[in-house]
């Protein structure tokens, strides 16, 4: 029973994160923003809203440990499932100097999180200010550089001011009511298997809020425009260490599961440098990229229930 309403608050969660994709792109559209810009500062945003509300619930409900798993679950599926998979179905055959700009931010980040927590610093108020005002940062210097002509952006049609807003309010509405009903089922499963929760985080609930990315991808890939996944995974893993643990910081302290800091911290580190190395030595992400990240992927999955 505890799956059947899992899968009901992960619907909600997709079908509320399409809402605010289509509502996204299509006022993008409108302000004559990039496709680059659209998926690393737009849709990212968009897609990483599932994160957002599953973490914020998390801390507030005192099961902080899902919130920090989630997060960095979430930023391994979409490095290693989704581009992965992207990429085998179609490959990204030129790498733009703005793309590895952004491969050496992600790298950064996630060296700064490991540092973190080597420190054994909690998530708090001072973390919060000072990670959203990073965000700012860098995603402006993406809109900055992804301001360009209006011509490159194909992704979706545009829709009148008031369905935009309408899918903007009412994707909004099914994430909180989706994450609402997703956490609690996470934490019950995680409860009657004895699983820990930073691994049911990492896992289940990682994937789980995934999902938009590889919808995302998937569709881009059907229009020819992997370049628009590729902004939108770097640009989410962005939006989740700054702007979702930045947010959750706000609603109570916590930290780093240790479980988390010796295994899965090194996986996103290795695997956010692999994407990387594909992109600069080869100029292109190719198919044998996504078959060596869906086969990490596979590994580190199994891995964390042997």
């Amino acid at each position: 029973m505890e799956f059947l309403i899992l899968i009901s608050g992960l619907a909600m969660l997709i079908f509320g994160a399409e809402g605010i994709i289509r509502g996204s792109v299509s006022l993008a559209k409108k302000l004559q923003i990039s496709l680059f810009a659209i998926g690393a500062v737009i849709v990212s945003a968009g897609t990483s809203l599932p994160e957002l509300a599953n973490c914020i619930r998390a801390v507030v409900t005192k099961h902080p440990d899902i919130a920090v798993g989630a997060i960095v679950g979430s930023n391994i599926a979409n490095i290693a499932l989704i581009m992965g998979t992207t990429t085998i179905l179609l490959p990204i055959l030129l790498i733009t100097k703005n793309q590895l700009t952004q491969g050496i931010i992600n790298i950064l980040i996630v060296l700064g999180f490991i540092i973190f927590s080597w420190l054994s610093l909690s998530f708090n108020m001072i973390f919060g200010i000072i990670s959203l005002s990073l965000l700012v940062a860098i995603m402006s210097y993406q809109v900055k550089i992804g301001s360009i002509d209006s011509s490159e952006v194909e992704v979706q049609k545009t829709y009148p001011i008031l369905i935009t807003c309408t899918f903007l309010t009412g994707g909004i509405l099914l994430l909180i009511f989706g994450a609402n009903i997703f956490i609690q089922s996470a934490i019950k499963i995680a409860q009657n298997f004895e699983i820990p929760e930073s691994i049911i985080g990492v896992s289940l609930v990682a994937f789980g809020t995934s999902l938009p990315e590889l919808v995302v991808g998937v569709l881009s890939v059907f229009r020819k425009k992997v370049d628009f996944a590729l902004g939108n995974v770097l640009g989410s893993n962005i939006y989740n260490v700054l702007g979702i643990l930045g947010v959750s910081s706000f609603f109570g302290n916590f930290s780093v599961p240790i479980l988390i800091i010796n295994f899965d911290l090194y996986v996103l580190l290795g695997i956010t440098i692999l994407i990387f190395l594909f992109m600069f030595f080869s100029k292109k992400l190719s198919r044998v990229f996504g078959i060596v990240s869906l086969l990490v992927y596979i590994g580190y999955i199994t891995s964390l229930y042997i």
